[in-house]
């Protein structure tokens, strides 16, 4: 399980299309993975209640993927035992009247983590260089100074939101919070599959938008603007990994693996109690033990 030949590396020069969706090995027994996987989400536990404890840096973990990439599914099973106290959830949908009021990164940043706390951005701060790339025409409704039209939505705009997000993450970062971002490669023919399954299971039909099939014709604009969100925005202290998401047990293996090295690499502790409390405390077990 090589995660790190999923980091893209800053300025790559890489082609999405040429990357493989799927494990590019042949796999242990599903048993054993999912008994790695089972280990790994343990000890991200054990790491995040330190964290949490520690109260004094915060990891955010950003998910992109086209839809049915297996993002919420991602959620749920690694993040299936860790101390509900210390992880938000936020997906960020259209934007509300008061939103577009702010520039588009104020939302995002409104749900930054707190001290101790994993913030999990479900789509994030890159759909404005994503779907507002594929439909531009989302940008004037930002109502930006001399963007009144779309052919002013040019390369040039775009490079400077990608510059935008850098210096968002990068100001994060500096101040306590590290990132990982994680683009769920899917295959088309995969994410076919998955809208048919979703079709045919009466208990999956909640799942299924019809929005989902008229954004499928869009799929090489799609993949082109996340090969270029990538390119840009993967640096040394907020990387991005892509993650094969054709076998869902594979990618949650990969992104568990990353989230878990991470917190090893940050080393939460709990905190150190004083002289004066530990005394205190000694006073107090000696009280209750002499209570009936």
């Amino acid at each position: 399980m090589n995660w790190i030949k999923c980091k893209v590396k800053p300025n790559e020069d890489f082609n999405l299309s040429k990357i493989k969706t799927q494990a590019d090995k042949k796999l242990p027994a599903e048993k054993e993975l999912k008994e790695t996987l089972l280990n790994d989400i343990e000890e991200i536990a054990k790491l995040q209640n330190k964290l949490f404890a520690q109260n004094r840096e915060s990891l955010l973990i950003i998910l992109q993927g086209m839809d049915s990439a297996g993002k919420d599914g991602t959620i749920k099973h690694i993040m299936s035992g860790v101390n509900p106290q210390g992880v938000w959830v936020y997906s960020f949908k259209h934007p509300s009247a008061l939103e577009l009021e702010h520039d588009y990164l104020w939302r995002h940043a409104q749900k930054l983590p707190e001290h101790g706390q994993i913030t999990i951005f479900n789509r994030s701060h890159y759909e404005n260089v994503l779907i507002s790339k594929v439909h531009p025409e989302i940008v004037l409704a930002e109502r930006l100074p001399d963007i009144n039209s779309i052919d002013k939505i040019d390369k040039k705009f775009w490079n400077k939101r990608y510059k935008q997000i850098n210096y968002f993450e990068k100001n994060t970062v500096e101040n306590g919070t590290q990132i990982l971002k994680f683009f769920l490669h899917l295959s088309n023919q995969e994410q076919r599959n998955r809208f048919l399954e979703r079709i045919e299971d009466k208990e999956k039909h909640w799942k299924f938008s019809s929005n989902d099939i008229t954004e499928r014709k869009y799929w090489d604009d799609y993949q082109s603007a996340y090969e270029k969100a990538l390119k840009h925005t993967s640096t040394k202290i907020a990387p991005w990994y892509v993650i094969p998401a054709d076998d869902k047990l594979y990618a949650h293996l990969l992104i568990g693996r990353i989230i878990l090295e991470k917190l090893r690499e940050m080393n939460p502790t709990f905190p150190p109690t004083d002289k004066k409390e530990e005394e205190l405390m000694k006073q107090a077990k000696e009280k209750l033990k002499k209570e009936k």
